[in-house]
């Protein structure tokens, strides 16, 4: 299963399955596509039959993810988010491959071409922009993805797939949770949120 964030036009009709998200800038695409929200989602989504098949809930995963502040205005992360939809993008059409087939590929560690070695490179790219606008500069220095195996790694949810090892996700995943748990006591004594 692949956390794939597309851009689509606001003049189509989409399904009900589909979860859309009312963002325009390339910032809010780097956020939404990195391997941090991904690590979110993959925390507090819901399962559908198998422990694979991962559902996103927006209550659950994004109005629950704490998103760098003023992350909308980064010029960082709209250059980091517009090279990497770029990319993908011109990645597909030269292949006339969907995104399914695309990160088939992203995670195939025998997958040598250019194209695809370059996606990764700037996924990573995108990830430690997106560290760096949390003001988490040790992480962003040592957010380095591996191909995952049964030989680094226990949790088969993140086998055959290029992630971060999972003391680096344990450590980013904390961080993000005691953000989320300091936003919300703000918002508490703010009066804005139950307690």
């Amino acid at each position: 299963m692949h956390h794939m964030i597309a851009e689509l036009p606001a003049s189509l009709v989409f399904s009900h399955k589909i979860i859309v998200f009312a963002l325009s800038s390339r910032s809010s695409f780097a956020c939404l596509q990195t391997t941090l929200h991904e690590l979110w989602s993959r925390q507090f989504g819901t399962t559908f039959g198998s422990v694979d098949a991962l559902t996103y809930n927006p209550t659950q995963v994004f109005l629950t993810f704490p998103f760098p502040q003023d992350f909308e205005i980064s010029p960082d992360l709209e250059a980091a988010g517009q090279t990497y939809r770029d990319h993908r993008a011109a990645v597909m059409v030269a292949r006339n491959e969907g995104m399914t087939k695309t990160y088939n590929r992203f995670h195939d560690r025998t997958e040598t071409c250019e194209d695809i070695r370059r996606l990764r490179r700037l996924h990573a790219d995108m990830d430690r922009a997106v560290l760096e606008a949390y003001g988490w500069h040790d992480l962003a220095e040592r957010a380095e993805p591996i191909f995952l195996d049964e030989t680094n790694e226990d949790d088969h949810t993140y086998q055959d797939r290029l992630f971060w090892p999972s003391d680096f996700r344990d450590e980013v995943l904390a961080r993000l949770l005691a953000l989320n748990a300091e936003r919300h006591a703000e918002e508490v004594r703010l009066g804005i949120a139950p307690g």
